[in-house]
């Protein structure tokens, strides 16, 4: 089977690899030459465990090839996947799909034989239909139908996700193409893999639904958190307590300094502009996203109150800028909301990442001092502040730290260590809903 992945970010990449490793003859297509010849020097232009050795991989069988060239990529394709960026228009919270209509464009022009045209992407309810309004005006005697196989990949643990996934949403009304889709997806037939096939605007709104839903568990404990420091309750007692429930489930039920990403904070955005577009509401939605960022603002106060009531002239040390563990994805992370704001009221910021630092000198203010060394931020440092879970930063060396340290203040903002141990060693320990 022949596929095409238009676009060779986190979706199309990972997405082009495992289809490759279940066996189909896989093109990754992407207009950014640099990128191309980066993945054909083997170079991976995203950190994700475990990509570069698939890719490798499967380029070695020759199932996977990578070009700048979509005519001969497109002619002949069974299967054209569409994974390009969807990013939130300026100020607006619409995603933008110029770059989907262009992929389709381009498409059209060279399809050569039956082909089903995919959305990946995360998309707006009616794209699909939009896409194939496109095609069609492009190529009016172009052969195709379109659907919509909406990702549910985490960053961090995407191969995973993609090999044993909860499910596969197929959406489509051509039995043409969902008999392809079906024998793409054959291989997950072993692991009993639920395949559910729907129409297009349904397959479309699963994925913001899904992602809304689990925001809002997000925001939900993080409020939740607030109470319990008010109240003297312990959050993770709650959300353990909760979380036991089969209805409602642990996963997401932990506070934080607020969500972040590339999907979270455009698909809730999205997701209410759609609504609003149809005449529809969608409350439960836009309270999440302004919890989310009042969260993200309760947290500058909660370091400028722990370094006692302003951080002026203070130096922080922080661990992890990337929005959560084991990427090197920036989007969104509460980094960009938190640090900005105390190094304007006069913070110095020694920080560290395990992957994400790279990225992070083009999002955050160009005085950020970076340390390779996770120790090194704590250098001199009045606090220090646990921003990302990172492993790395689960079992440091305590008493390292607090003798690096100028002061004893440590801000754990994802709860990894216990009050106790930390209040044990002489620190002033300060975390979330505890």
């Amino acid at each position: 089977m022949k596929v095409v992945m238009i676009g060779t970010g986190y979706v199309g990449l990972v997405s082009g690899t495992c289809f490759a490793e279940f066996g189909a003859d896989v093109t990754c297509v992407d207009v950014d030459a640099n990128k191309i010849a980066r993945l054909h020097a083997g170079e991976m232009p995203i950190y994700e465990p475990g990509l570069a050795a698939l890719v490798a991989s499967n380029v070695g069988t020759g199932r996977l090839k990578f070009t700048t060239d979509i005519g001969p990529a497109v002619a002949g394709a069974d299967l054209v996947f569409i994974a390009v960026g969807t990013p939130s228009r300026r100020g607006e919270g619409f995603a933008d799909l110029s770059y989907v209509y262009e992929a389709a464009r381009q498409i059209a022009s060279h399809l050569d034989g039956y082909t089903v045209i995919v959305d990946k992407s995360t998309v707006p309810v009616g794209t699909a239909r939009n896409v194939a309004r496109i095609m069609r005006e492009t190529n009016a005697n172009a052969d195709f139908d379109v659907a919509s196989n909406p990702e549910f990949l985490r960053e961090g643990a995407a191969i995973a996700d993609f090999m044993r996934p909860d499910r596969v949403v197929i959406g489509c009304e051509s039995a043409r193409a969902e008999k392809l889709l079906r024998e793409l997806y054959r291989p997950l037939n072993l692991r009993e893999t639920p395949i559910l096939i729907t129409n297009l605007e349904s397959a479309e709104l699963i994925k913001y639904a899904a992602n809304a839903f689990l925001a809002t568990k997000i925001s939900f404990i993080n409020e939740i958190s607030t109470l319990c420091e008010t109240v003297g309750a312990d959050v993770h007692a709650v959300a353990k307590g909760m979380g036991m429930d089969g209805r409602i489930g642990s996963k997401f039920l932990h506070p934080g300094p607020g969500y972040g990403g590339s999907c979270f904070p455009k698909d809730t955005q999205a997701l209410v502009r759609i609504a609003q577009e149809h005449g529809s509401s969608c409350r439960i939605v836009e309270a999440v996203i302004e919890v989310n960022a009042a969260q993200k603002a309760r947290m500058i106060k909660k370091i400028r109150e722990a370094l006692g009531g302003s951080e002026a002239g203070k130096t922080i040390g922080v661990l992890g800028l990337t929005f959560k563990p084991e990427t090197d994805d920036m989007r969104d992370a509460p980094a960009l909301s938190i640090l900005p704001p105390l190094m304007e009221k006069g913070a110095s910021i020694r920080a560290h990442d395990p992957q994400g630092m790279h990225e992070a000198k083009q999002y955050l203010p160009s005085d950020v001092h970076y340390c390779e060394d996770m120790y090194d931020v704590c250098t001199g440092a009045d606090a220090v502040v646990v921003l990302t879970e990172w492993n790395a930063y689960r079992g440091m060396d305590l008493a390292r730290v607090k003798r690096a340290l100028k002061g004893a203040v440590f801000i754990d903002l994802r709860n990894v260590y216990e009050r106790a141990t930390l209040e044990d060693l002489g620190f002033a320990y300060h975390c979330i809903g505890r």
